[in-house]
């Protein structure tokens, strides 16, 4: 089945996509790359390299190819710093985002179910969300 609209649940450890229809919805999941300190005794926890979020947003972005439509949600910052690398890399990236919107936790069915109503709800392409336009947060 084609999906034209996606969202993306993403923090900074994974990212959750939901391709999502009238009656039906496909979810993946992407992990960030977690970096292991060469020397666990002096460094007490493990720190990302710096490019390790250029790489697992560039992941995100490949499992989101197809898509005509995006919402970025997610209850960190994490949701943001994906949406400016796809505002940088919008030559490469080519995904039209839709909305960017805080959500904590919750289950891939709560979200489907979120996204559905926002694509095609009577608030969706052609109610509130059409209005408002490009990209919120």
């Amino acid at each position: 089945m084609s999906y034209r609209e996606s969202a993306v649940w993403i923090d900074h450890e994974r990212a959750h996509i939901f391709r999502v229809g009238a009656a039906a919805f496909d979810q993946s999941t992407v992990y960030a790359p977690q970096h292991v300190p060469r020397h666990p005794q002096r460094e007490a926890a493990a720190h990302n390299h710096p490019d390790d979020e250029a790489r697992f947003f560039a992941e995100v972005v490949q499992s989101l190819s197809g898509a005509e439509k995006v919402l970025i949600l997610g209850p960190s910052t994490a949701k943001l710093h994906f949406r400016d690398y796809v505002l940088a890399h919008s030559s490469t990236a080519k995904l039209q985002i839709v909305g960017v919107e805080t959500v904590d936790h919750p289950t891939g069915n709560q979200i489907a179910a979120y996204v559905r109503e926002f694509f095609f709800g009577p608030n969706g392409p052609n109610g509130r969300h059409a209005r408002q336009g490009g990209v919120t947060s």
